[in-house]
């Protein structure tokens, strides 16, 4: 790049506002304004519970147990499809679905059936 076409953009973007990037030869707007912050009461403020796992529980792992289940082809097809696009592995994807059952599943655990009565 010139000096003459290096002070060409220069001025432009002091023009238009325009930073450009160095070195990349993009055009980037940035906001002109400048933020105030104020010492202005919030209004009624609500503490939410923390949503978010600690990381000892992100890294934790449960124990897995090794299965042979027999599942449709087209169930396969779908995980297969569905980690391809998430970037993730398709047992992944369907152990995580299972979990997500079993823990909803938690609070009405307890069975509704009446236990068989054993025949003689």
């Amino acid at each position: 790049m010139s000096a003459k076409t290096s002070k060409a953009s220069f001025a432009k973007a002091q023009r238009s506002g325009v930073s450009e990037k160095a070195g990349a030869g993009e055009s980037r707007r940035y906001a002109e304004t400048e933020i105030k912050y104020t010492a202005e009461p919030l209004g009624k403020v609500q503490v939410v519970a923390d949503l978010l796992p600690s990381p000892a529980e992100l890294a934790f792992r449960e124990e897995g147990v090794k299965v042979t289940l027999a599942l449709s082809k087209k169930s396969i097809e779908f995980f297969k499809s569905e980690a391809t696009k998430h970037q993730t592995q398709y047992q992944r994807m369907i152990r995580r679905l299972l979990d997500a059952y079993v823990d909803g599943q938690a609070p009405t655990r307890q069975s509704t059936r009446a236990p068989r009565d054993k025949a003689a």
